[in-house]
Protein backbone atom coordinates (compact mmCIF):
# COMPACT_ATOMS: atom_id res chain seq x y z
CA UNK A 1 0.00 0.00 0.00
CA UNK A 2 1.62 3.15 -0.62
CA UNK A 3 1.77 6.25 1.52
CA UNK A 4 0.08 9.25 0.44
CA UNK A 5 2.67 12.32 0.40
CA UNK A 6 2.14 15.10 2.90
CA UNK A 7 2.41 18.31 1.93
CA UNK A 8 4.50 20.87 3.80
CA UNK A 9 3.18 24.09 3.88
CA UNK A 10 6.18 26.22 4.34
CA UNK A 11 5.69 30.15 4.44
CA UNK A 12 6.31 30.75 0.64
CA UNK A 13 3.90 28.06 -0.40
CA UNK A 14 1.12 29.81 2.01
CA UNK A 15 1.76 33.33 1.03
CA UNK A 16 1.73 31.76 -2.94
CA UNK A 17 -1.94 29.58 -2.13
CA UNK A 18 -3.15 33.31 -0.10
CA UNK A 19 -2.42 35.23 -3.10
CA UNK A 20 -4.33 32.33 -5.25
CA UNK A 21 -7.40 32.40 -3.37
CA UNK A 22 -8.06 36.12 -2.71
CA UNK A 23 -7.67 35.66 -6.86
CA UNK A 24 -10.46 32.80 -6.73
CA UNK A 25 -12.38 34.61 -4.49
CA UNK A 26 -12.26 37.64 -6.58
CA UNK A 27 -12.77 36.19 -10.20
CA UNK A 28 -16.03 34.96 -8.71
CA UNK A 29 -17.46 38.13 -7.23
CA UNK A 30 -16.47 39.90 -10.87
CA UNK A 31 -18.45 37.26 -12.93
CA UNK A 32 -21.75 38.44 -10.53
CA UNK A 33 -24.03 39.77 -13.33
CA UNK A 34 -24.39 42.67 -10.58
CA UNK A 35 -20.65 42.96 -10.80
CA UNK A 36 -21.08 44.19 -14.67
CA UNK A 37 -22.58 47.26 -16.04
CA UNK A 38 -24.85 45.84 -18.54
CA UNK A 39 -26.32 43.59 -16.00
CA UNK A 40 -24.81 40.43 -17.53
CA UNK A 41 -22.53 38.05 -16.13
CA UNK A 42 -18.52 38.49 -17.53
CA UNK A 43 -16.98 35.96 -18.57
CA UNK A 44 -14.24 33.78 -17.09
CA UNK A 45 -11.37 34.87 -18.37
CA UNK A 46 -12.64 38.69 -18.62
CA UNK A 47 -13.42 37.89 -14.72
CA UNK A 48 -9.93 36.17 -13.92
CA UNK A 49 -8.04 38.30 -15.61
CA UNK A 50 -9.02 41.40 -14.12
CA UNK A 51 -9.17 40.04 -10.57
CA UNK A 52 -5.27 38.84 -11.41
CA UNK A 53 -4.35 42.25 -12.28
CA UNK A 54 -5.67 44.17 -9.24
CA UNK A 55 -4.47 41.57 -6.66
CA UNK A 56 -1.36 41.42 -8.49
CA UNK A 57 -1.43 45.49 -8.20
CA UNK A 58 -0.63 44.96 -12.30
CA UNK A 59 -3.44 47.16 -13.96
CA UNK A 60 -3.37 45.75 -17.56
CA UNK A 61 -7.23 45.11 -18.12
CA UNK A 62 -9.31 43.39 -21.10
CA UNK A 63 -11.74 46.03 -20.51
CA UNK A 64 -11.83 49.77 -19.73
CA UNK A 65 -13.00 49.69 -16.16
CA UNK A 66 -15.04 52.10 -16.01
CA UNK A 67 -17.51 51.98 -18.98
CA UNK A 68 -17.17 47.76 -18.44
CA UNK A 69 -17.66 47.32 -14.74
CA UNK A 70 -20.55 48.69 -12.66
CA UNK A 71 -20.12 50.45 -9.27
CA UNK A 72 -20.01 47.38 -7.68
CA UNK A 73 -17.35 45.57 -9.44
CA UNK A 74 -15.50 49.05 -9.48
CA UNK A 75 -15.67 48.23 -4.95
CA UNK A 76 -14.66 44.80 -5.65
CA UNK A 77 -11.41 46.02 -7.85
CA UNK A 78 -10.77 48.73 -5.49
CA UNK A 79 -10.69 45.92 -2.04
CA UNK A 80 -8.29 43.75 -4.50
CA UNK A 81 -6.20 46.56 -5.33
CA UNK A 82 -5.73 47.30 -1.38
CA UNK A 83 -5.17 43.71 -0.61
CA UNK A 84 -2.77 43.05 -2.96
CA UNK A 85 -1.22 46.53 -2.27
CA UNK A 86 -0.25 46.21 1.07
CA UNK A 87 -0.58 42.11 1.41
CA UNK A 88 -3.29 39.90 3.04
CA UNK A 89 -0.86 39.14 5.63
CA UNK A 90 -0.70 42.37 6.92
CA UNK A 91 -3.95 43.23 6.73
CA UNK A 92 -4.81 39.56 8.35
CA UNK A 93 -2.41 39.96 11.66
CA UNK A 94 -3.77 43.68 11.85
CA UNK A 95 -7.45 42.04 12.03
CA UNK A 96 -5.85 39.18 14.74
CA UNK A 97 -4.63 42.55 16.70
CA UNK A 98 -7.91 44.54 16.93
CA UNK A 99 -9.24 40.74 18.68
CA UNK A 100 -6.67 40.51 20.87
CA UNK A 101 -5.46 37.01 19.97
CA UNK A 102 -2.43 36.06 19.93
CA UNK A 103 0.17 36.40 17.21
CA UNK A 104 1.87 32.66 16.97
CA UNK A 105 5.34 32.25 15.40
CA UNK A 106 4.52 31.03 12.23
CA UNK A 107 1.94 34.42 12.17
CA UNK A 108 4.98 36.43 12.73
CA UNK A 109 7.30 34.34 10.01
CA UNK A 110 4.37 34.71 7.65
CA UNK A 111 4.35 38.27 7.69
CA UNK A 112 8.39 38.77 7.91
CA UNK A 113 8.06 36.85 4.72
CA UNK A 114 5.69 38.69 2.95
CA UNK A 115 7.13 42.65 3.70
CA UNK A 116 10.56 41.00 3.35
CA UNK A 117 11.54 42.24 6.72
CA UNK A 118 15.03 41.46 7.50
CA UNK A 119 14.19 40.05 10.91
CA UNK A 120 11.05 38.48 13.16
CA UNK A 121 11.58 40.44 15.97
CA UNK A 122 9.16 43.63 15.81
CA UNK A 123 6.54 42.37 12.91
CA UNK A 124 3.42 42.55 14.71
CA UNK A 125 4.94 46.40 15.22
CA UNK A 126 5.38 46.88 11.92
CA UNK A 127 2.35 45.57 10.82
CA UNK A 128 0.96 48.50 12.45
CA UNK A 129 2.76 50.54 11.27
CA UNK A 130 2.15 49.60 7.57
CA UNK A 131 -1.57 49.58 7.74
CA UNK A 132 -1.48 53.41 9.53
CA UNK A 133 1.03 54.78 7.19
CA UNK A 134 -0.65 53.18 4.25
CA UNK A 135 -4.36 54.88 5.22
CA UNK A 136 -2.74 58.52 5.98
CA UNK A 137 -0.83 58.58 2.83
CA UNK A 138 -4.06 57.19 0.75
CA UNK A 139 -5.84 59.43 2.47
CA UNK A 140 -3.93 62.92 1.81
CA UNK A 141 -3.76 61.70 -1.61
CA UNK A 142 -7.15 61.51 -2.07
CA UNK A 143 -7.76 64.82 -0.15
CA UNK A 144 -5.72 66.57 -2.69
CA UNK A 145 -7.12 64.60 -5.86
CA UNK A 146 -10.66 65.25 -4.26
CA UNK A 147 -9.58 69.31 -5.39
CA UNK A 148 -9.51 68.57 -9.31
CA UNK A 149 -12.33 65.77 -9.12
CA UNK A 150 -14.79 67.46 -7.02
CA UNK A 151 -14.90 70.66 -8.73
CA UNK A 152 -15.82 68.38 -12.40
CA UNK A 153 -17.81 65.38 -10.92
CA UNK A 154 -19.26 66.90 -7.99
CA UNK A 155 -19.21 66.23 -4.27
CA UNK A 156 -20.22 62.25 -4.31
CA UNK A 157 -18.37 61.05 -7.49
CA UNK A 158 -15.72 63.47 -7.34
CA UNK A 159 -14.27 61.66 -3.54
CA UNK A 160 -15.21 58.72 -5.43
CA UNK A 161 -12.43 59.05 -7.66
CA UNK A 162 -10.52 60.80 -5.47
CA UNK A 163 -10.15 57.90 -3.23
CA UNK A 164 -10.15 55.12 -6.11
CA UNK A 165 -7.30 56.91 -7.81
CA UNK A 166 -5.38 57.31 -4.52
CA UNK A 167 -5.24 54.11 -3.42
CA UNK A 168 -4.26 53.05 -6.67
CA UNK A 169 -1.76 55.01 -7.19
CA UNK A 170 -0.63 54.34 -3.81
CA UNK A 171 -0.14 50.50 -4.30
CA UNK A 172 1.08 50.79 -7.66
CA UNK A 173 -1.91 49.56 -9.34
CA UNK A 174 -2.49 51.84 -12.14
CA UNK A 175 -6.15 50.78 -12.69
CA UNK A 176 -8.26 53.68 -13.30
CA UNK A 177 -11.95 55.26 -13.67
CA UNK A 178 -11.11 57.67 -16.13
CA UNK A 179 -13.29 56.47 -18.98
CA UNK A 180 -15.53 58.47 -17.85
CA UNK A 181 -14.01 61.20 -20.02
CA UNK A 182 -12.75 58.45 -22.80
CA UNK A 183 -12.39 54.94 -23.00
CA UNK A 184 -8.59 53.45 -21.83
CA UNK A 185 -7.40 56.54 -21.76
CA UNK A 186 -5.48 56.19 -18.58
CA UNK A 187 -4.73 59.67 -17.18
CA UNK A 188 -4.54 61.74 -20.91
CA UNK A 189 -7.40 63.84 -20.34
CA UNK A 190 -5.80 65.15 -16.90
CA UNK A 191 -1.97 64.80 -18.48
CA UNK A 192 -1.45 68.70 -17.85
CA UNK A 193 -2.85 68.94 -14.52
CA UNK A 194 0.04 69.38 -11.77
CA UNK A 195 -1.96 68.51 -9.36
CA UNK A 196 -2.88 65.44 -10.41
CA UNK A 197 0.39 64.44 -12.35
CA UNK A 198 2.25 65.73 -8.93
CA UNK A 199 0.16 63.78 -6.56
CA UNK A 200 -0.30 60.61 -8.89
CA UNK A 201 3.81 60.18 -8.94
CA UNK A 202 4.36 61.42 -5.54
CA UNK A 203 2.00 58.45 -4.27
CA UNK A 204 3.68 55.82 -6.85
CA UNK A 205 7.13 56.90 -5.13
CA UNK A 206 6.26 56.66 -1.50
CA UNK A 207 4.05 52.95 -2.04
CA UNK A 208 7.38 51.85 -4.00
CA UNK A 209 9.89 52.76 -2.01
CA UNK A 210 9.14 50.01 0.48
CA UNK A 211 8.00 49.62 4.06
CA UNK A 212 11.19 49.50 5.52
CA UNK A 213 12.75 52.61 4.28
CA UNK A 214 9.55 54.85 5.60
CA UNK A 215 10.53 52.86 9.71
CA UNK A 216 13.88 54.07 8.94
CA UNK A 217 13.20 57.34 7.61
CA UNK A 218 10.66 57.55 10.85
CA UNK A 219 13.14 56.57 13.21
CA UNK A 220 15.79 58.13 11.92
CA UNK A 221 14.49 61.72 9.83
CA UNK A 222 17.13 63.54 8.42
CA UNK A 223 20.12 61.58 10.28
CA UNK A 224 21.07 60.45 6.78
CA UNK A 225 24.32 58.56 8.48
CA UNK A 226 21.85 56.25 10.48
CA UNK A 227 19.48 54.89 7.90
CA UNK A 228 20.45 51.07 7.29
CA UNK A 229 22.25 50.18 4.16
CA UNK A 230 19.26 48.94 2.68
CA UNK A 231 17.76 52.45 2.95
CA UNK A 232 20.05 54.42 1.37
CA UNK A 233 20.65 52.16 -1.61
CA UNK A 234 16.77 52.14 -2.30
CA UNK A 235 16.63 56.79 -2.22
CA UNK A 236 20.03 56.65 -4.06
CA UNK A 237 19.00 53.99 -6.64
CA UNK A 238 15.42 55.65 -6.93
CA UNK A 239 16.98 59.33 -7.30
CA UNK A 240 18.92 57.94 -9.99
CA UNK A 241 16.26 56.23 -11.72
CA UNK A 242 13.89 59.54 -11.49
CA UNK A 243 15.66 62.18 -12.12
CA UNK A 244 18.08 59.97 -14.97
CA UNK A 245 14.44 58.68 -16.59
CA UNK A 246 13.09 62.22 -16.51
CA UNK A 247 16.05 63.55 -18.67
CA UNK A 248 16.27 60.87 -21.32
CA UNK A 249 12.28 61.02 -21.81
CA UNK A 250 12.61 64.76 -21.84
CA UNK A 251 15.81 64.45 -24.71
CA UNK A 252 13.76 61.53 -27.22
CA UNK A 253 10.43 63.47 -26.84
CA UNK A 254 11.58 67.04 -27.50
CA UNK A 255 9.70 68.52 -30.62
CA UNK A 256 8.17 65.05 -31.01
CA UNK A 257 4.53 64.69 -31.62
CA UNK A 258 3.91 62.95 -27.86
CA UNK A 259 4.26 66.81 -26.75
CA UNK A 260 2.89 68.49 -29.29
CA UNK A 261 0.85 71.55 -28.08
CA UNK A 262 2.49 71.28 -24.26
CA UNK A 263 4.33 74.22 -23.00
CA UNK A 264 8.05 73.82 -21.48
CA UNK A 265 6.20 72.85 -17.98
CA UNK A 266 3.64 70.21 -19.23
CA UNK A 267 6.79 68.73 -20.92
CA UNK A 268 8.97 68.17 -17.95
CA UNK A 269 5.82 67.28 -16.15
CA UNK A 270 5.04 64.56 -18.97
CA UNK A 271 8.49 63.57 -18.61
CA UNK A 272 8.94 63.13 -15.32
CA UNK A 273 5.42 61.24 -14.94
CA UNK A 274 6.23 58.91 -17.58
CA UNK A 275 9.82 58.03 -15.43
CA UNK A 276 7.93 57.57 -11.99
CA UNK A 277 4.93 55.48 -13.77
CA UNK A 278 6.90 52.34 -15.02
CA UNK A 279 8.29 51.40 -11.59
CA UNK A 280 5.16 50.21 -11.16
CA UNK A 281 2.29 51.93 -11.20
CA UNK A 282 1.01 51.66 -14.54
CA UNK A 283 -0.74 55.01 -15.65
CA UNK A 284 0.17 57.45 -18.31
CA UNK A 285 -0.38 60.94 -19.33
CA UNK A 286 0.76 60.89 -22.92
CA UNK A 287 -0.45 57.98 -25.88
CA UNK A 288 2.37 55.23 -25.36
CA UNK A 289 2.04 54.47 -28.75
CA UNK A 290 3.20 57.86 -29.88
CA UNK A 291 6.20 57.57 -28.08
CA UNK A 292 9.77 57.22 -29.60
CA UNK A 293 11.41 53.66 -30.30
CA UNK A 294 14.14 55.10 -27.89
CA UNK A 295 11.20 56.20 -24.86
CA UNK A 296 9.29 52.81 -25.09
CA UNK A 297 13.04 51.01 -24.66
CA UNK A 298 13.52 53.12 -21.97
CA UNK A 299 10.70 52.59 -20.19
CA UNK A 300 10.70 48.68 -20.49
CA UNK A 301 14.22 48.99 -18.70
CA UNK A 302 12.58 51.01 -15.98
CA UNK A 303 9.80 48.64 -15.79
CA UNK A 304 12.26 45.79 -15.87
CA UNK A 305 13.71 47.27 -12.52
CA UNK A 306 10.47 48.59 -11.00
CA UNK A 307 9.82 49.24 -7.11
CA UNK A 308 11.98 48.49 -4.05
CA UNK A 309 11.52 45.39 -1.63
CA UNK A 310 9.00 45.42 0.56
CA UNK A 311 6.97 47.68 -1.20
CA UNK A 312 3.61 48.00 -3.30
CA UNK A 313 5.92 47.42 -6.60
CA UNK A 314 7.13 44.98 -8.41
CA UNK A 315 10.51 44.24 -11.17
CA UNK A 316 13.42 42.76 -9.83
CA UNK A 317 14.15 45.77 -7.63
CA UNK A 318 16.05 48.67 -6.79
CA UNK A 319 18.31 47.45 -4.58
CA UNK A 320 18.73 44.50 -7.39
CA UNK A 321 19.72 46.66 -10.00
CA UNK A 322 22.31 48.49 -7.73
CA UNK A 323 23.91 45.75 -6.69
CA UNK A 324 24.44 44.27 -10.26
CA UNK A 325 25.91 47.09 -11.45
CA UNK A 326 28.36 47.93 -8.83
CA UNK A 327 29.47 43.94 -8.75
CA UNK A 328 30.52 45.34 -13.11
CA UNK A 329 32.07 47.95 -10.95
CA UNK A 330 33.69 45.56 -8.60
CA UNK A 331 34.72 43.08 -10.86
CA UNK A 332 36.51 46.20 -12.95
CA UNK A 333 38.42 47.49 -10.04
CA UNK A 334 39.80 43.81 -8.81
CA UNK A 335 38.38 44.05 -5.94
CA UNK A 336 36.99 41.21 -4.14
CA UNK A 337 33.73 42.33 -1.70
CA UNK A 338 31.30 44.52 -3.38
CA UNK A 339 31.05 47.90 -1.21
CA UNK A 340 28.66 50.98 -0.65
CA UNK A 341 28.39 53.37 1.46
CA UNK A 342 31.57 52.25 3.52
CA UNK A 343 29.38 48.50 4.05
CA UNK A 344 30.54 45.52 2.17
CA UNK A 345 27.33 43.86 0.80
CA UNK A 346 26.83 39.92 1.60
CA UNK A 347 27.73 37.63 -0.86
CA UNK A 348 24.15 35.57 -0.69
CA UNK A 349 22.70 39.06 -2.09
CA UNK A 350 24.83 39.22 -5.26
CA UNK A 351 23.73 35.76 -6.17
CA UNK A 352 20.26 36.48 -5.14
CA UNK A 353 20.33 39.37 -7.44
CA UNK A 354 22.00 37.33 -10.33
CA UNK A 355 19.51 34.63 -9.97
CA UNK A 356 16.34 37.59 -10.46
CA UNK A 357 18.13 38.70 -13.28
CA UNK A 358 17.92 35.96 -15.11
CA UNK A 359 14.60 34.32 -14.34
CA UNK A 360 13.01 37.56 -14.84
CA UNK A 361 14.77 38.40 -18.06
CA UNK A 362 14.35 34.53 -19.50
CA UNK A 363 10.77 34.51 -18.41
CA UNK A 364 9.74 37.69 -20.09
CA UNK A 365 11.63 37.03 -23.32
CA UNK A 366 10.74 33.33 -23.39
CA UNK A 367 7.07 34.63 -23.03
CA UNK A 368 7.34 37.39 -25.31
CA UNK A 369 8.42 35.11 -27.78
CA UNK A 370 5.61 32.56 -27.32
CA UNK A 371 2.75 35.78 -27.20
CA UNK A 372 4.45 37.16 -30.53
CA UNK A 373 4.16 33.66 -32.65
CA UNK A 374 0.74 33.04 -31.09
CA UNK A 375 -0.73 36.77 -32.10
CA UNK A 376 1.57 37.56 -35.16
CA UNK A 377 2.81 40.38 -33.64
CA UNK A 378 6.12 42.20 -33.37
CA UNK A 379 8.62 41.55 -30.62
CA UNK A 380 8.53 45.46 -29.12
CA UNK A 381 5.07 44.80 -28.78
CA UNK A 382 4.64 41.78 -27.08
CA UNK A 383 8.17 42.15 -24.70
CA UNK A 384 6.47 45.86 -23.82
CA UNK A 385 3.13 43.86 -22.18
CA UNK A 386 5.43 40.59 -20.80
CA UNK A 387 7.68 42.78 -19.05
CA UNK A 388 4.88 44.78 -18.04
CA UNK A 389 2.89 41.94 -16.58
CA UNK A 390 5.43 40.43 -15.12
CA UNK A 391 6.96 43.58 -12.95
CA UNK A 392 2.77 43.96 -12.00
CA UNK A 393 3.43 47.49 -13.90
CA UNK A 394 0.00 47.73 -16.26
CA UNK A 395 1.89 50.03 -18.64
CA UNK A 396 0.32 48.67 -22.37
CA UNK A 397 0.66 49.58 -25.88
CA UNK A 398 -3.38 48.76 -26.40
CA UNK A 399 -2.79 44.92 -27.43
CA UNK A 400 -4.03 42.74 -24.08
CA UNK A 401 -7.79 43.02 -25.04
CA UNK A 402 -7.20 41.82 -28.39
CA UNK A 403 -5.02 38.70 -26.97
CA UNK A 404 -6.09 34.97 -27.78
CA UNK A 405 -6.99 32.71 -24.29
CA UNK A 406 -3.57 31.00 -24.38
CA UNK A 407 -1.68 34.76 -24.43
CA UNK A 408 -3.84 35.84 -21.63
CA UNK A 409 -3.26 32.88 -19.22
CA UNK A 410 0.37 33.87 -19.82
CA UNK A 411 0.04 36.97 -18.66
CA UNK A 412 -2.01 36.00 -15.46
CA UNK A 413 0.61 33.30 -14.82
CA UNK A 414 3.27 36.25 -15.36
CA UNK A 415 1.13 38.87 -13.02
CA UNK A 416 0.84 36.22 -10.48
CA UNK A 417 4.48 35.22 -10.06
CA UNK A 418 5.33 38.79 -10.18
CA UNK A 419 2.99 39.82 -6.95
CA UNK A 420 4.09 36.78 -4.91
CA UNK A 421 7.88 37.09 -5.73
CA UNK A 422 10.36 35.39 -8.79
CA UNK A 423 12.70 33.54 -5.36
CA UNK A 424 9.00 32.88 -3.53
CA UNK A 425 7.83 30.95 -6.64
CA UNK A 426 10.97 29.06 -7.38
CA UNK A 427 10.98 27.63 -3.82
CA UNK A 428 7.28 27.17 -3.04
CA UNK A 429 7.00 24.68 -4.49
CA UNK A 430 9.80 22.54 -3.63
CA UNK A 431 11.60 20.69 -0.87
CA UNK A 432 13.69 22.88 1.36
CA UNK A 433 17.39 22.16 0.97
CA UNK A 434 20.31 22.02 3.63
CA UNK A 435 22.83 24.28 2.98
CA UNK A 436 26.29 22.13 3.22
CA UNK A 437 29.85 23.19 2.91
CA UNK A 438 31.11 22.05 -0.56
CA UNK A 439 33.89 19.64 -0.33
CA UNK A 440 34.41 19.74 -3.89
CA UNK A 441 37.92 20.51 -5.37
CA UNK A 442 37.76 23.84 -6.81
CA UNK A 443 39.01 24.14 -10.57
CA UNK A 444 39.20 27.56 -12.62
CA UNK A 445 36.62 28.15 -15.60
CA UNK A 446 37.37 30.83 -18.08
CA UNK A 447 34.43 33.23 -18.43
CA UNK A 448 33.95 35.81 -21.13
Amino acid sequence: MTKKRKIKWTTTKIIAAGYFTVIALGTLLLMLPVSNRGGEAASFMDAWFTATSATCVTGLVTHDTYTFWSEFGQVVILILIQIGGIGFMTIAISALTLTRRKIGLSERMLMQESVAAPQIGGIVRMSKFVLSGTFFFEGVGAVLLACYFVPRLGLGKGLYYAVFHSISAFCNAGIDLMGYYSPSSSLITAGDSYLVGLTIAGLIIIGGIGFLVWEDLKKWKWHIRSYKLHTKMVLFATAILIVGGTLLIFVFEWGKPSMEGKNLGQQILCAFFQAVTPRTAGFNTIDLNMLTDSSQALMISLMFIGGSPGSTAGGIKTTTMLILVLTIWTELRKRKDLELFRRRVESEAIRHACCLMMFYGLLSIGSSMIISTIENLGMKQTLFETVSALCTVGLSLGITPDLGTVSQIILILLMFIGRVGGITILIAFTNRISMIPSKLPVEKVSVG
